[in-house]
């Protein structure tokens, strides 16, 4: 349990939060964002492999002064809201049991995501709570701040449908979209701590590869929310590891329905995002250093000289891709400012 003295808060806390999956990459950053978060408690942090552990022990930069325990779903006393770092299919039944015991949850798994259950059982398998299949709100705040005020489940979308879907949705939204192919890069981090052995520094270094390239998961999530913003255009998407710890580079080409110059092009965007906290419009393609540690979006929009349009939209992956959007989210989902313990 935590030492809530020696979390800064901000007078009583708006929320008692759960974090399960808390020994991952991404459950390990949101610990760490609740513990410094002015109006969040942090009151547990889970993992089954580290239980006995500190977050410190096991992340040394990071200074959340809890312990890691196992998860007891039959002990929720005093949980009001968690955030699930599992992976998709472990997600879901414990999804199930917070919400039974009327805890609010931001899904961080892929488990909620899609809309259509035959896409879902066709690219992660069986639902592991089809009772709640359906009833997530998709966690993308720039599109869905509205519903995502006063929700009781939200699943966070991935990293790569998040800068994807960013760096397009001008485009979708005025239904302009006639054919997408993304070429997306990430560091090593979006990989997942049990995969280390994939990415060892001998096989690293000086390198970069494709993966998945015949079909990855992210791509019908990007074709989702591309279709519900109003294009339903086929996506091509190939994904690149490369020699980063953390960081998220998409850049996506577009056919148009209709030509637009690059003038116009860009006021649009400036115009889409003007006043979005953590999405900044640049007059050139982003650069990933410039945004790591952060919860932002930094995103370039031009047009080629045969026509094409180039979106470019970075973000750190861990953070705007997973952690700090999910406590961006939480953060609307209590009525709290949703720049709250991320600027």
């Amino acid at each position: 349990m935590a030492d809530s003295s020696a979390q800064p808060l901000n007078g009583d806390p708006a929320a008692r939060v759960l974090v399960a999956g808390a020994s991952g990459y991404t459950g390990a950053l949101a610990a760490e964002i609740v513990w410094h978060h002015p109006r969040l408690q942090l009151v547990a942090a889970t993992s089954r492999s580290d239980a006995g552990r500190t977050l410190g022990e096991l992340y040394p930069r990071y200074r959340a002064q809890i312990e890691l325990t196992e998860l007891d779903l039959d002990q929720l006393d005093g949980i009001d809201a968690a955030i699930v770092a599992y992976p998709h299919g472990a997600a879901a039944p414990t999804d199930a049991a917070l919400r039974a015991a009327g805890i609010r949850v931001v899904d961080l798994s892929a488990d909620f995501r899609l809309r259509d259950a035959e896409t879902y059982e066709r690219w992660y398998g069986e639902h592991g709570a089809p009772e709640l299949f359906g009833s997530g709100v998709y966690g993308l705040s720039e599109l869905y701040r509205d519903e995502l005020r006063g929700a009781e489940l939200v699943a966070t979308p991935g990293c790569y449908p998040t800068a994807s879907v960013l760096g397009l949705a001008p485009l979708a939204e005025k239904g302009l979209l006639a054919e997408v192919s993304i070429s997306a890069m990430q560091g090593t981090s979006g990989y997942g701590r049990k995969n280390d052995d994939l990415v060892h520094f001998s096989s690293m270094t000086e390198n970069a590869f494709p993966y998945k390239t015949e079909g990855h998961r992210h791509r019908p999530e990007i074709e989702q929310e591309l279709a519900a913003l109003g294009s339903p255009a086929p996506v091509a998407f190939v994904p690149h590891l490369v020699p980063l710890d953390q960081g998220e580079l998409a850049t996506c080409f577009a056919k148009l329905t209709e030509p637009v110059d690059r003038v116009a092009l860009q006021a649009m965007y400036r115009e889409r995002f003007a006043g979005e906290p953590f999405v900044k419009v640049l007059d050139r393609p982003p650069n990933l250093r410039a945004l790591r540690d952060t919860n932002e979006c930094h995103l370039h929009v031009t047009v080629e000289e045969h026509g094409a349009v180039i979106a470019f939209a970075a973000i750190d992956n861990i953070w705007k891709g997973a952690a700090g959007q999910g406590v961006q989210n939480l953060n609307l989902m209590l009525g709290l400012d949703e720049t709250a313990g991320l600027l």
